[in-house]
């Protein structure tokens, strides 16, 4: 179970961080000052969270199909 939570925890922050650089190169900015920082925290705390949720759910119908 540490195990798993381990893995599923490193999973989303690389979700969040992946995220985070297609918001920004998205966004066609020319400086950093430019970027919507707001927007680039949100969307990508909202892919982290979906991603911690799919790894709820495929744990738990993983563990129902043993």
């Amino acid at each position: 179970m540490i195990d798993y939570l381990s893995y599923s925890v490193e999973r989303a922050v690389k979700t969040v961080a992946q995220t985070a650089v297609a918001v920004i190169t998205a966004s066609q900015v020319v400086g950093i000052l430019e970027v919507s920082w707001l927007d680039v925290l949100s969307v990508s705390a909202l892919s982290g969270v979906v991603s911690l949720l799919t790894s709820i759910a495929n744990y738990k119908s993983a563990a129902d199909g043993k």
